[in-house]
């Protein structure tokens, strides 16, 4: 081989193993004196890493959504939508109201009628202001019934496990838990959800958080215009007496509560009196309306945080119709069924808003946090927590760092004995095999776990049979009286269709693992697939490197040590 092409193979090898040497072992910040000490390096090693649950420690939950509530909600709500609809059309059309029907896996909603002539017209103002596509009408002349069938049931379900996940995953990136296991569990259609948190050492603030139903809304208050002061009452009978001693569907009657100033609070003497308010039915805006929410201050005071929202286009417009036709009315801003704050409605307003609530720091932040991502549209059970603690991890890492080192130990001495001089070349292929292997890991940000190291393990043994096939082949050329270079091709050509075929068959079953495994699963597949391939250019190109460069000191050399 030319000087100058060996020259270029011996660059690209020391380059990529600097770079490797970096990914795995680097800061990732300036060098300090501190990284070039062993626990300086060591420090490094685990934090480039990620580290799954097994090997790191954290919180593994299983948890299932309760799927029926969530039908059984969604039911309630289309059903007051559809009263409110056929109330408010133009002239009022004889509804005298609504029942819902949400047991024995049955969804549905039926609107009474007390004039059957106009079922047509209620049908029609139903579904210009209700959207019930997914829905079945059956029309009994003074009833009008609208149900779910059971198929769409099943979509439904799913489509709620999917929304669960979905804010799951954004209140968990959220949080900035690394590298999480979020996916479905158990049979299809049990709305089960594993999460595995690698390293979260406060889960329970995790839990809240994916418990908090934060779900806002913005309501009209009943209450006569400004300038009168908004109707309150001082306890929920007399505002259920204000509406005549029932709540009909289209109203609510909500607790009035906005947080106290602590200051205040501590001055003040006793508890501060109830206030309830009348509110329609449904909601102005939903808090699915939102685009984005944060937590900010205006003085300072980590006592003082207020939450600043803005909505999404199609929602701002809603809200920008109905301010500009309640003006001088009250809306008030629900949160968690409870009205945190009233405002006075002065002029048009569109795409954004503040809850005044005097929440700490950390409040106004998981506030925030659960109002951006969206409310649950269903609950969450518990059905399995584990916790594995940190003690645990290390000792899973040093059992696996000492079989990888127990097994690459016996590998080398193996090699040195059995191939001589030859099995240096092996070695240092092999330990460049596993350098870069976690350097791959740490660009593909890949977690490492237990099953993960058995592959890097497996990968070892791939890698020294790869040694062994090529050895082997030029030390049958070498006994057929070919020359030392002409050996060393001949035993590389040959045995690479050999290490393709094997690298191949062994990836396709490593993806096929990875497909339809588990998290574990899919560790083990990732290392042993990145192993194989990160193979072929440690056995077959830095090995023959290795042996031009013999070569190249000696070009009549007549043997080899192998």
């Amino acid at each position: 081989m030319k000087n100058s092409k060996l020259l270029i193979r011996t660059a690209i090898i020391i380059a990529v193993t600097l770079f490797g040497i970096y990914l795995v072992i680097g800061p990732r910040g300036a060098f300090t004196s501190e990284d070039f000490t062993w626990s300086g390096i060591k420090e490094n090693l685990t934090e480039n890493i990620n580290l799954g649950l097994d090997l790191k420690g954290g919180s593994h939950l299983v948890m299932r959504v309760q799927t029926d509530d969530y039908l059984k909600k969604l039911t309630e709500n289309n059903a007051n939508a559809a009263l409110l609809a056929a109330q408010e059309a133009t002239p009022p059309l004889p509804v005298s109201g609504v029942e819902t029907t949400t047991q024995d896996g049955t969804f549905q909603f039926t609107l009474n009628l007390t004039d059957a002539s106009k079922a047509q017209a209620v049908i029609d103002a139903v579904k210009d202001k209700v959207d019930l596509v997914d829905w079945t009408e059956d029309n009994n002349g003074s009833s009008i019934t609208w149900s779910l069938s059971t198929q769409t049931q099943i979509l439904k379900k799913q489509q709620a496990v999917e929304q669960v996940m979905q804010i799951i995953e954004s209140r968990i990136d959220a949080l900035g838990v690394k590298e999480p296991t979020l996916q479905k569990h158990g049979a299809t259609g049990s709305g089960q959800i594993l999460l595995q948190m690698p390293g979260v050492d406060d889960p329970e603030r995790v839990k809240d958080i994916l418990d908090a139903e934060s779900e806002l809304f913005l309501v009209k208050v009943v209450s006569p215009p400004n300038p009168s002061p908004v109707q309150t009452y001082p306890t929920k009978e007399a505002a259920v007496q204000s509406l005549g001693g029932t709540i009909p569907p289209n109203r609510k009657v909500l607790k009035y509560i906005e947080r106290e100033d602590p200051i205040e609070a501590q001055q003040q003497q006793g508890e501060r009196p109830e206030q309830w308010v009348v509110v329609e039915e449904p909601p102005v805006i939903q808090g699915n309306e939102l685009r984005d929410a944060s937590a900010v201050t205006q003085t300072g005071n980590e006592s003082d945080y207020q939450i600043q929202f803005s909505l999404k286009p199609a929602g701002a417009k809603t809200f920008g119709e109905w301010t500009g036709r309640n003006i001088n009315n009250y809306m008030g801003v629900v949160l968690d069924g409870e009205v945190k704050s009233i405002a006075f409605i002065k002029s048009q307003i569109f795409d954004s808003g503040q809850i005044d609530g005097r929440f700490t720091k950390e409040q106004g932040e998981d506030l925030a946090l659960t109002l951006k991502s969206g409310a649950l549209p269903a609950k969450i059970v518990y059905q399995e927590e584990r916790t594995v603690g940190p003690s645990l991890g290390a000792d899973s890492i040093r059992a696996g760092v000492q079989a990888s080192a127990g097994g690459l130990i016996f590998v080398i001495l193996f090699m040195l004995f059995y191939y001589r001089g030859s099995g240096i070349n092996a070695v240092v292929a092999l330990i460049l095999n596993m350098l870069l292997t976690l350097a791959a890991l740490i660009v593909l940000r890949s977690t490492l776990t237990l099953p993960g190291i058995a592959g890097l393990i497996l990968g070892i043994g791939m890698a020294v049979d790869s040694n062994v096939l090529i050895f082997e082949r030029m030390r049958e050329e070498i006994k057929a009286d070919k020359v030392v270079k002409k050996s060393i091709e001949i035993g590389f050509d040959k045995a690479f269709i050999t290490i393709i075929d094997t690298h191949l068959t062994t990836i396709i079953a490593a993806i096929i693992l990875y497909l339809f495994g588990t998290g574990p699963i899919r560790g083990f597949a990732v290392t042993l697939t990145l192993g194989l391939l990160i193979n072929l250019f440690s056995a077959v190109f830095v090995s023959k490197t290795i042996f031009y460069w013999l070569l190249e000191r000696n070009p009549n050399k007549k043997t080899i040590s192998i």
